[in-house]
């Protein structure tokens, strides 16, 4: 009898338990160019063309899109993969493919996704599952430059979204300006990027007390360079925290040098253990598949797609990074 006791104590424990909290992860990923076979007369994709300069064709195609499903199902691990961040992709379409043309078909995704002007037409885009995220409106925030109105460059995506049924969460996913031409010439490009994100977060934040805030992207900067440090130091109305400012590590390579170039940050109040959504466990896609040996410098680095123009068959030159949101009520 006292054992019969004992479990159905530890049955409604457990019950209680995942009634009382609930969790997903969301990642973000720079999935290098993923791009369709088919031209677009807007944009400079004549290299991922089956004539072009990289013999762009459908079997390639198909090799990434289940190669970054792989690479998403590892994040997954034992959670449910709530919400995918994405840049560098051409357009809807490779979207699509992306969550029919793989087993993501079975999670029911949902696609948020606008063009940008970008050049070379890529973009960022967010993947949801609506079960765990009722969406309640998205925009992009475009970044144009007023000291070079020639170059055109990606939104910023601002999604809105309710969290379990319970919490709002405000999502920004980023792709700044890279350093193409240098450091010192492009950076005004990414502090730019910076204060334009900054106005919106404040604006949010000013209307919204304990604003529930997640900023992810491929940054092209460290979070100790000026604009990260720029997005800190002009957001007023919330306090911010880069999650990985303490990381020594990358997750991407150049040559010999590991750069933190994807990165999540939160307003300080998504980090308090009480009552609603709470980000926990952020961390680096360190998969070993991801990686290969590095022959030239030592060590690892990232198993890309290409070696310049030429294939090799890798997943991305960028690492995925991600955390968990966890949602608690409390008694």
């Amino acid at each position: 009898m006292l054992r019969f006791l004992i479990i159905l104590l530890a049955l409604s424990f457990t019950l209680n338990t995942q009634a009382q909290e609930d969790s997903c992860r969301f990642v973000f990923y720079n999935i290098e160019n993923l791009f369709d076979t088919v031209d677009s007369p807007d944009t400079r994709d004549e290299e991922f063309l089956p004539e072009g300069e990289r013999r762009w064709n459908g079997w390639k195609y198909q090799q990434r899109l289940n190669k970054i499903y792989k690479t998403l199902m590892a994040v997954k691990g034992w959670q449910k993969l709530s919400l995918i961040g994405l840049c560098e992709i051409e357009n809807r379409q490779v979207l699509a493919n992306l969550i029919y043309k793989t087993p993501l078909y079975q999670y029911d995704y949902q696609i948020i996704h606008t063009d940008s002007p970008d050049e070379r037409g890529v973009d960022v885009a967010l993947l949801y599952r609506p079960g765990d995220f009722s969406l309640l409106s998205s925009e992009t925030l475009e970044i144009r430059f007023p000291f070079d109105s020639t170059d055109k460059t990606r939104d910023i995506l601002y999604v809105k979204g309710i969290m379990f049924g319970a919490d709002t969460l405000h999502l920004f996913l980023n792709h700044w300006p890279s350093r193409y031409g240098g450091y010192m010439k492009t950076k005004k490009k990414r502090e730019f990027a910076a204060s334009v994100l900054a106005r919106k977060i404040d604006s949010v934040a000013s209307h919204q007390k304990e604003a529930k805030i997640l900023i992810a992207g491929d940054f092209n900067d460290e979070p100790t360079d000026s604009s990260l440090e720029k997005l800190t130091s002009e957001t007023h109305h919330t306090e911010l925290v880069n999650l990985f400012a303490k990381t020594n590590t990358g997750t991407t390579k150049y040559r010999s040098q590991w750069y933190l170039f994807d990165q999540l940050i939160v307003s300080k109040s998504l980090l308090k253990p009480v009552e609603g959504i709470q980000a926990i466990n952020p961390q680096i896609g360190q998969f070993p598949f991801l990686l290969t040996e590095d022959e030239r410098y030592g060590g690892m680095k990232v198993f890309r797609t290409f070696a310049g123009p030429l294939y090799i068959g890798g997943y991305s030159d960028h690492l995925p990074v991600f955390l968990d949101l966890k949602h608690s009520i409390q008694d």
